[in-house]
C-alpha cells in the first residue's frame, strides 16, 4: 500500500505534485495544532459557561464563556453556595472538596463566581468542582482576581466580551488530595471584542510573586 503511494506520487505531473504536497502541509499543520477544546477527555457544558475537562489532570484545561455587561452587575448575590463534585464526570475522574484540605492551595474559580452572581442558580453552576483548579493563595486573591474584574469591566464598556481561559500542567503532574488532583503550573485568559478589534491576554504562572498592578502580566496573544 505504501509503495503503491509513493509510485502514484511519482507518476503526477510536477503541478499536480505540487497541489498534492501542499493539501498533504497543510492537513498536517492541522492535525497537529493545538486548538481549544478540540481533544478534551469530556465537554461539560453548564450553559453559560463550558469546560474542556482533562480525566488525566482531573481537572480543567480551558473554560470559555461569554458576558453580557446588561447582567455583570446587576445583582451582585453576597451570599455564595457551597463547592459540589461535578455529577455529570464519572466519579474515578472527580475532585472532590476533601482533596484541598489542608492543602495550601485554594479553590481557584476559572468562570468567575462574581462574574456570574446576576442569578442565584447561575451562580451555583461556578461552584461545579470541574470549574476549579488548584491556585496558590497569593494567585487566587490577589493576582487572579483582577482579571475576573478586568474582564466585568469590558464586558460593560463594550456590551459584551468572549473569554477563554487556559490552564498548564506539565510532566511531573504533582497533586494533592487522596484524588491526587493535579496542580497547574499556570493560567492564562483572554477577553475579547471582535466587533470592537478588542483582543487582550493574561498569564500566570502559580507561584509565588510579588504582587503588581495587571499590566505586567499582560501578553501578545498570538504567543499563547
Amino acid at each position: 500500500m505504501l509503495y503503491c503511494g509513493f509510485y502514484f506520487l511519482y507518476t503526477m505531473n510536477f503541478k499536480f505534485k505540487t497541489i498534492f504536497l501542499t493539501l498533504l502541509y497543510l492537513l498536517f499543520i492541522s492535525a497537529c495544532s493545538v486548538v481549544p477544546f478540540s481533544d478534551c477527555s469530556q465537554t461539560i457544558n453548564k450553559q453559560e459557561y463550558e469546560i474542556c475537562y482533562q480525566y488525566e489532570y482531573k481537572g480543567a484545561e480551558y473554560v470559555r464563556y461569554t458576558l453580557y455587561g446588561d447582567l455583570v452587575n446587576t445583582n451582585n448575590i453576597k451570599k455564595r453556595p457551597g463547592f459540589y463534585a461535578e455529577k455529570l464526570i464519572p466519579k474515578l475522574h472527580q475532585s472532590r472538596k476533601s482533596d484541598y484540605k489542608f492543602s495550601g492551595y485554594d479553590r481557584g474559580h476559572l468562570a468567575s463566581d462574581a462574574s456570574f452572581d446576576y442569578n442565584q442558580k447561575v451562580l451555583e453552576k461556578t461552584y461545579s468542582l470541574a470549574n476549579v483548579v488548584p491556585q496558590l493563595p497569593q494567585v487566587n486573591r490577589q493576582l487572579w482576581i483582577k482579571t475576573e474584574r478586568y474582564e466585568r469591566k469590558m464586558a460593560v464598556k463594550f456590551k459584551t466580551v468572549k473569554v477563554l481561559i487556559g490552564v498548564l500542567y506539565d510532566n511531573n503532574n504533582q497533586t494533592i488530595g487522596g484524588n491526587k488532583i493535579s496542580i497547574p503550573i499556570a493560567f492564562y485568559k483572554k477577553i475579547s471584542n471582535e466587533q470592537n478589534n478588542f483582543a487582550e491576554c493574561y498569564y500566570f504562572l502559580n507561584q509565588t510573586q510579588d504582587k503588581a498592578e495587571l499590566a505586567k502580566f499582560k501578553i501578545n496573544c498570538d504567543d499563547l
